[in-house]
């Protein structure tokens, strides 16, 4: 009998050591860590930058800090919205939050994505909880730092709560030539640019990117457990046509596709994981994009497409290839389409002029990735100092 309760005692211990081992190994993220920044919203009117990924457990942030009576008394939506449904660029008017009745001010309601002082005088903190997936293209960064800016200005705070970077495990593609500024390029950074929010914000004060040289006063609650060699699997698809980890594994090379007249999926159940258009000709693969939630307009909307079905690709070759432009290459070899192929939007994508002028003149994706190689390794020293998680 002793024996036996000795064997289980033993077998309980083992266990506990295991649970515990695998709650320490877990990526806790900012807003989880609510003993760190709850003491820093006391008697603060507090607004939150966040949309449906800024969860805490199973509850969404803003009702974790109602709960805590914390004064919220707005909320900044980016694009897709607050509930993340919306498409992309989409026009999102300002609303209330139906549940908790708290004003919704949206960053996409046709101004310029910048909040007028009026709205900056209703709080004195901004938190910024939301999930980003670390690409110069992926517009959230874009509005954290607008409202950087717009808190520097009224001289507002700003509490970053960081996430994880799902491509935080790799810096590629060439650093965006400033002319190509836009929404789908806001800063000079490579396409994959490795970091989170929370390091991006602290390099927009290091660098002096804001306009004017402002500096943003922010405080950033860093993740615990996280490297940036940690292979991070988001709980929540950050942005209706981002479904999985493999469509934001390919989206930074497959989003060229949206500067040509090829499909990329959307309106498919694999957005960002296919290509294809109805007049490419040599594949077996094919699919018709249909209108849908968060894809009501898909480019080649009810066209039978042919193309490529990536989706099969393991994780591991998509990451050894990187921005791999290969995809891009192929569709406009087969359409032969010549100068109709590539929109004015490409250069706001891809950041420079050079990589157009090379895929026309024929050059392999090799070749042009070899052009860039000098600014990822200039990037990767320029952003070491801002860096809290280690590469």
């Amino acid at each position: 009998m002793k024996k036996t309760l000795l064997i289980i005692l033993l077998l309980c211990s083992i266990l506990l050591v295991q649970a515990q081992g695998a709650t320490e190994k877990r990526v806790i993220v900012g807003a989880e860590q609510t003993q760190a920044y709850l003491p820093i919203l006391k008697n603060k009117r507090v607004a939150i930058f966040s949309n449906h990924t800024g969860m805490v457990g199973n509850k969404h942030l803003l009702d974790v800090l109602l709960e805590n009576k914390v004064n919220v008394v707005a909320i900044f939506s980016p694009e897709h919205g607050f509930r993340g449904d919306a498409d992309a660029g989409e026009h999102v008017s300002n609303s209330v939050d139906k549940k908790t009745g708290v004003p919704i001010l949206s960053l996409y309601d046709g101004k310029t994505g910048k909040p007028s002082k009026g709205s900056m005088q209703k709080f004195d903190l901004l938190i910024v909880d939301i999930q980003d997936v670390g690409l110069r293209f992926y517009t959230y960064y874009a509005s954290m730092v607008r409202l950087m800016d717009a808190c520097a200005e009224t001289n507002r705070k700003m509490l970053i709560l960081d996430r994880p970077n799902p491509n935080g495990h790799y810096v590629d593609g060439p650093i965006l030539d400033m002319k190509h500024k836009s929404g789908v390029g806001w800063l000079p950074i490579p396409i994959v640019h490795g970091m989170t929010l929370g390091e991006l914000a602290g390099m927009v004060n290091g660098e002096r990117w804001l306009p004017a040289s402002r500096i943003c006063d922010v405080t950033v609650i860093p993740c615990k457990n996280y490297t940036h060699q940690t292979m991070y699997q988001l709980p929540i698809p950050p942005s209706p046509n981002l479904p999985n980890m493999k469509s934001i594994y390919l989206y930074p090379s497959t989003c060229f596709f949206e500067a040509t007249p090829v499909s990329l999926g959307r309106g498919t159940s694999l957005p960002f994981q296919v290509y294809g258009h109805p007049n490419m000709k040599g594949y077996d693969y094919s699919f018709t994009p249909r209108s849908l939630p968060g894809a009501k307009n898909p480019p080649q909307l009810n066209k039978l497409c042919y193309g490529v079905n990536l989706s099969g690709l393991s994780d591991e070759e998509i990451w050894k290839k990187g921005v791999d432009l290969s995809y891009v290459i192929d569709a406009y070899t087969n359409l032969n389409m010549n100068d109709h192929f590539f929109r004015p939007f490409f250069e706001l994508l891809v950041g420079r002029d050079y990589v157009r002028k090379m895929i026309e003149e024929g050059k392999s994706a090799d070749e042009i990735k070899a052009m860039w190689q000098e600014d990822v390794a200039t990037f990767k020293i320029q952003r070491k100092p801002y860096l809290l998680y280690q590469e």
